[in-house]
């Protein structure tokens, strides 16, 4: 049995949407507001805007002298109120509804913004729920139109059965204007006319295991651990970390070894929450493919379902970090023209989280068998090896000199890094390539994880290859080319390509037009 998202499960059981479509037509036609649970979604976001300085306030207590206590209680209570009259004042005032072919909405406090949103410029229609929808059983639902750079309207809780009434009517009335059939507009939606859900096929699940081994390796303990340690070093002036660690002098000083556990074990435990944090965020993760839409669904305590039109994909970008590769493992991620500002996931789509190297050819093929490819890459010569070299040589000198001048004799050691320069200056020319199979280009390079870039020759922006002194004398270039991914551009760049593989690459995307160097 193929999986369905939840949405298309649902619309399933709402089996009488088309006995009483004319009555639902009509309310959606008529304003309507959010949940009341809105309101406490605006307060938190509020909160969000405001933490830092609301902190402030609260944890900043008697600094001025001469300021009576009971002024601190005062302030709070005021910016409390404050927030929870203007989050009630925007819910009030934020209708949404359907006329004329188009989505309007009004919202404003103090200024009424109203804005008409016409059917054939939506896109996409993404639907999640976060902890607070899924516990008052709502979702959010997020209207993007075709080279916008934010989510244009926002419905931040609505009902799952509304979700999928507001999807089908936009649908509707969407290609009611392009004279479709009642059953091509459906079908656009999941939906056919005659009621039955559209085919939809399961493509991609990941497993349990998989999805450990993922955040295993994906090098978010990086994150995690910056964003901690920008997160406590806000409260750099608040807590006593002198007091705390006179307290502990005694013990810091029983050796370097408890203090070396300590830290491994520190870092074991973030490592295990980083992890922990991505199996909880992408479980459940599953796409599936109809004839028009791609649908990504994942998340535990979050869920979240992205729809992307399969026409707006740009390319295809298969990342592989120092651990993946050797064990034939990948990560695939959509370029996509679309996405929010607002939202980073929307710019940045992961198709598939972890899967093997030996059957992402067969996958792709399922998926967007337009960009199905052998991935057999044209090497760089050998004689460009030397620059990559040269090029790690720059940093690494001056590094090594200046450690060893004021650090001596520890500072010795950092002659290591010159084996370390070689290995990966070696990993960065073995791992460069470029390939053009009928339609597709491919530009594969490496900084610390291989990334090979796929395009089809009419999403293609722009191409460019240039060379520098250094270059000309090896005949050398760098080609680069660039496709529209988000609210900006992906470019692949592979350094050190033959000139004349340059002129190739630069002559099968002009093939009509002079080709000159740049």
């Amino acid at each position: 049995m193929s999986y369905l998202p939840w949405i298309l499960q649902r619309q399933m059981n709402y089996g009488t949407i088309f006995l009483k479509w004319p009555v639902w037509r009509k309310k959606m036609s008529e304003p309507k507001r959010l949940h009341p649970i809105a309101v406490l979604l605006n307060i938190i976001k509020s909160i969000k805007e405001l933490v830092f300085p609301f902190l402030l306030v609260v944890v900043l207590p008697g600094k001025n002298d001469g300021i009576p206590g009971w002024i601190q209680p005062l302030v709070i209570g005021i910016i409390v109120l404050l927030l929870i009259v203007n989050a009630f004042i925007q819910w009030l005032r934020f209708t949404y509804r359907i006329e004329d072919g188009e989505f309007r909405i009004e919202s404003g406090v103090i200024v009424r913004k109203k804005r008409y949103i016409k059917f054939d410029r939506i896109h996409s229609i993404d639907i999640s729920e976060g902890i607070i929808q899924r516990i008052f059983r709502l979702v959010k639902v997020n209207i993007e139109t075709a080279g916008g750079t934010q989510a244009d309207a926002v419905l931040s809780a609505i009902r799952k059965s509304e979700a999928v009434q507001l999807n089908a009517l936009i649908i509707e009335e969407k290609n009611k204007k392009t004279n479709n059939s009642l059953e091509g507009d459906f079908s656009e939606a999941g939906i056919k006319g005659n009621g039955e859900v559209e085919k939809a096929t399961s493509v991609f699940k990941q497993t349990l295991p998989q999805l450990f081994i993922m955040a295993a390796t994906s090098g978010a303990i990086g994150v995690f651990l910056s964003g901690g340690i920008a997160f406590i070093s806000q409260f750099d002036e608040i807590i006593p970390f002198e007091r705390i660690f006179k307290d502990y002098e005694e013990f810091i000083g029983m050796g370097t070894i408890i203090l070396t556990v300590l830290a491994i074990l520190g870092l074991l435990v973030v490592y295990v929450l980083a992890t922990l944090s991505m199996v909880i965020r992408y479980a459940f993760f599953t796409v599936v493919k109809t004839d028009e839409e791609i649908v990504i669904s994942r998340g535990l305590l979050e869920k979240r379902r992205l729809t992307i039109p399969i026409h707006k994909v740009q390319g295809i970008r298969i990342m592989e970090n120092l651990v993946r590769k050797p064990l034939g493992l990948a990560t695939v991620y959509l370029e996509y023209a679309g996405g929010s500002v607002e939202d980073k996931e929307s710019l940045s789509i992961m198709l598939f989280p972890l899967i093997k190297r030996k059957h992402l050819h067969g996958k792709i093929q399922e998926i967007l068998p337009v960009y199905q490819t052998a991935m057999e890459m044209t090497p760089l010569p050998k004689r460009a090896y030397s620059r990559y070299v040269f090029r790690k040589g720059i940093y690494i000198i001056p590094i090594i000199g200046a450690m060893v001048w004021f650090f001596r004799p520890w500072g010795f050691l950092s002659l290591l890094l010159i084996p370390f320069a070689l290995v990966w200056a070696y990993l960065q020319y073995r791992d460069a390539g470029w390939s053009i199979e009928g339609n597709l280009l491919l530009l594969c390079s490496r900084f610390l994880s291989k990334e090979t870039l796929i395009m089809q020759r009419n999403r293609i922006q722009s191409i460019t290859y240039k060379k520098s002194w250094f270059q000309k004398r090896k005949e050398l270039a760098t080609i680069s080319a660039s496709i529209k991914s988000g609210v900006g551009s992906q470019v692949g760049m592979v350094v050190d390509v033959e000139e004349k593989d340059c002129q190739t690459i630069k002559s099968w995307f002009l093939p009509k037009k002079a080709v000159d160097s740049q």
